[in-house]
């Protein structure tokens, strides 16, 4: 689709429209390498050359912030040399995006992707101790001192994890919901910490990251954030 000039040099952040047309009439600008002065000139962004003071002109990435509940079955990667559906394969944009961290194939939950670089490192740094709340069914009942070194710190393969949450929602004599929060990443940890105290994971679910909660979004849908829910992750 042709656009104008003007227009086109400031959708790739050189400046205003009429700063633009200013930088246009002064002959600074090329298309193709043949200088335009004319404001009504228009361009095919998709094939034409536009350069401004030797460097080459490329729209601006839109950024864009998502929220996914994950359902098992699907690995958090952009692709997979085994074949397997990614979360990727539920989230159709036309920005190139990259989920923040994992959820194993075998979890479901709540995952943010995002073309957004900077949100990205922010928040995949271990240095951000951001809570991530998980929902558990455990095979049995765990007791107080089990409970306790769950929370204390537990050896899941020469790592001994930070301090953590456990919490009994509903049991039975065979199970046990939990709610857990931790706020490291390491490969399936939660699992791991189960596992190091006799109580392994059935089923597992995100429900959280920090203030950021799928609330009603439903298994395999997703949607953008909100301003305010964007603005909380810049400002983590």
């Amino acid at each position: 689709m042709m656009e104008r000039l003007q227009k086109y040099m400031a959708r790739c952040g050189v400046a205003s429209r009429r700063k633009c047309e200013e930088f246009i009439a002064n002959g600074e600008v090329k298309v193709n390498d043949e200088i335009v002065t004319e404001l009504g000139f228009k361009v095919d962004p998709s094939s034409d050359k536009v350069v401004f003071r030797g460097e080459i002109l490329k729209p601006e990435e839109e950024k864009v912030y998502i929220m996914l509940n994950k359902p098992t079955g699907y690995i958090t990667s952009v692709k997979d040399e085994k074949g397997r559906k990614t979360v990727l394969d539920l989230v159709k944009t036309k920005e190139r995006i990259y989920p923040i961290g994992r959820l194993d194939y075998d979890t479901s939950g709540l995952i943010l992707l995002t073309n957004d670089g900077d949100v990205y490192n922010k928040l995949i740094h271990p240095r951000e101790e951001i809570d991530k709340l998980y929902e558990a069914i455990i095979e049995g009942v765990p007791n107080k001192d089990q409970i306790d070194r769950f929370c204390n710190g537990v050896d899941i393969g020469g790592y001994i994890t930070s301090n953590a949450k456990l919490v009994i929602i509903d049991k039975n004599p065979e199970k046990a919901k939990v709610h857990i929060i931790i706020h490291e990443g390491k490969n399936r940890q939660v699992r791991r910490m189960c596992d190091a105290i006799n109580h392994p994971v059935m089923e597992l679910k995100r429900k959280a990251i920090g203030r950021l909660e799928m609330k009603n979004l439903q298994e395999g849908q997703w949607r953008y954030l909100t301003e305010e829910e964007i603005n909380y992750i810049k400002n983590l």
